[in-house]
């Protein structure tokens, strides 16, 4: 059961959110919710805002118009416990490569404020858990796509946030990989009750997602369940579904 059918408080919330560049309206009236426990699968093509939206979430940016909220914060007024509550994994890596796991993700609690002892016992317990124990003394510019991606989740995960941000997370990965992290999201949002925003344009990665929320040149065109989705367009399956909404995937630009 997805925690909007449980009635749960939203931990996300996204109101009329606009963002233009120049000319260019990036982001037009972009509004949604998230709940504990939910994935929620941001689905667009290259161009719809989807990393316009991540920038804007994550704080690296602010809206032209509109509100974000992370755990009842607004993001504008009171960024310092609305970024507290975000775990981020970017679509480009952000580990530094020259420093070992276990620098990289200190360096991270050192920025949060987290007494080292508590650090290094969260350390221990995300890392035991992703199975990356053994390469703690690893630098990071030696792992394989896939372990610098659960690296990366760890590090997001040290701070016990109630929202994980994955913007495209699999770029790069190789298919088992890219699976295997997938399945990972899925466990974890159950375990830990989090909502997980996860962007992407492959409709592969979504098919088991609670709500899909499929973007367009800037506006949501759907924010429902994979069955729905299909059910409304009267397509077999989330692909021509995605494609029916979007046409052909446009090129980046």
């Amino acid at each position: 059961m997805s925690g909007s059918e449980t009635g749960t408080a939203p931990v996300l919330q996204v109101e009329n959110v606009e963002k233009r560049y120049g000319p260019v309206r990036a982001l037009n009236g972009v509004s949604f919710e998230g709940r504990p426990g939910e994935f929620i699968a941001l689905l667009g093509p290259n161009g719809a805002g989807k990393s316009t939206l991540f920038q804007l979430l994550s704080g690296l940016f602010t809206p032209d118009a509109g509100m974000i909220r992370v755990m009842g914060h607004n993001m504008l007024r009171d960024p310092v416990p609305a970024l507290a509550g975000l775990g981020i994994v970017f679509q480009q890596s952000t580990l530094d490569p020259e420093l070992t796991v276990m620098a990289n993700l200190l360096f991270h609690t050192g920025l949060h404020g987290m007494p080292r002892s508590l650090a290094k016992e969260r350390i221990h317990r995300e890392l035991s858990r992703l199975a990356l124990l053994d390469r703690v003394n690893s630098k990071c510019g030696q792992l394989s796509g896939g372990n610098k991606r659960r690296v990366e989740l760890a590090r997001a995960l040290l701070h016990e946030p109630r929202v994980l941000l994955m913007d495209e997370p699999t770029v790069g990965l190789d298919p088992a990989s890219r699976t295997d992290l997938v399945k990972l999201m899925h466990t974890l949002k159950r375990e830990r009750s989090v909502a997980v925003l996860w962007a992407t344009h492959l409709c592969e990665e979504v098919e088991n997602a609670d709500r899909i929320i499929v973007m367009h040149k800037g506006k949501v065109l759907k924010d429902t369940t994979p069955a729905a989705l299909m059910a409304d367009t009267g397509m077999p399956g989330i692909e021509e579904a995605f494609l029916s909404l979007t046409g052909p995937v446009e090129a980046p630009v």
